[in-house]
């Protein structure tokens, strides 16, 4: 893997306004491209300047049209493979497909595995994303993977929402599988943790069964790497009014997918506040409950530290 003599950008169509925030925190330019789509549906690259001997960046979220987007980023790979960039990066703040990381039921596909196979088999030399739904998909590539973290961002904005008043906060993991990345959020902000159990009886739907944790006359963060239907979120925050008697409920996530029906379900809950990064452009309707916090110079210095072969690691702490 050979250092390229600059830093060059580009971005497919998933999130534009992202990749221009990150050049502006770096001091770039975002590339000269352009991605369109033929009658027929397929997709069409244009690289409009060189990038022979660079580290090229591509940033793109493979987020709703998830197949259109992804098949973006893998033709933008090739295409700046065969113009000889020096080293190529995937930058994907929301990695698609995360959540089929093994096998439920008989004859499952592992998609993520394959997701991983595709980006390196058209030429990425590493990844950069932010919070993974599973861990172990870092471990499904055979090239470096570095995954950001968004609780710095949260950790920060809650401090200073909540001042001197955290005694009377809680976090909460709005299910088992969650506990250890909040967790980690909770010691961060050095507050107590709370767990929601529930039972799903199907996709995008779950029943909330029972609270481990006093949450009684407190207020409560919910935290969880992305919010797809809402349904999940919703449900815990109604429970948490309603079966544990906390008086308000804010929650946060990294990646704000928002499919279907999900602002109707978070502005008709209990909850008071939701916080989003931006790895996700929201298009849905307005909402006076959901917010953004950007993530842009984050990924910003994490490309430079990249290009300077410097380590990441102080970026995790």
């Amino acid at each position: 893997m050979s250092h390229g003599r600059d830093i060059k950008i580009i971005s497919g169509n998933s999130n534009i306004p992202f990749a221009e925030s990150v050049c502006r925190n770096i001091g770039l330019r975002i590339g000269n491209t352009s991605v369109s789509t033929f009658s027929d549906g397929e997709i069409s690259v244009s690289l409009f300047e060189s990038v022979r001997g660079s580290d090229v960046f591509i940033v793109q979220s493979t987020s709703n049209p998830v197949n259109d987007h992804l098949m973006e980023m893998l033709i933008l790979v090739d295409a700046c493979k065969r113009a000889s960039a020096s080293r190529i990066t995937v930058v994907t703040p929301y990695f698609g497909y995360a959540r089929q990381d093994r096998k439920v039921k008989s004859r499952d596909p592992i998609s993520a595995k394959l997701v991983a196979n595709l980006i390196t088999s058209a030429g990425a030399d590493r990844v950069l994303t932010m919070d993974l739904h599973a861990e172990q998909i870092q471990g499904f590539f055979d090239i470096p993977v570095d995954n950001l973290r968004a609780t710095p961002l949260f950790t920060d904005y809650y401090l200073k929402k909540f001042g001197s008043s955290l005694s009377d906060v809680v976090v909460v993991s709005p299910d088992v599988g969650s506990v250890a990345r909040s967790r980690a959020f909770a010691m961060r902000m050095g507050l107590n943790l709370a767990i929601v159990d529930k039972r799903r009886e199907k996709a995008n739907q779950a029943e909330v069964m029972n609270i481990i944790g006093n949450v009684q006359g407190k207020k409560i963060i919910i935290f969880d790497d992305m919010v797809d239907t809402a349904g999940s979120l919703c449900e815990a925050a109604n429970a948490m009014v309603k079966t544990g008697g906390a008086t308000e409920v804010y929650a946060c996530a990294s990646h704000g997918i928002l499919s279907g029906q999900a602002v109707e379900r978070i502005n008709n809950s209990q909850i008071t506040e939701v916080i989003f990064t931006d790895t996700i452009p929201y298009q849905g309707e307005s909402s006076s409950k959901i917010k953004y916090l950007t993530a842009a110079p984050l990924f910003a210095e994490a490309i430079k530290r990249i290009f300077e072969e410097v380590p990441l690691s102080t970026l995790f702490r």
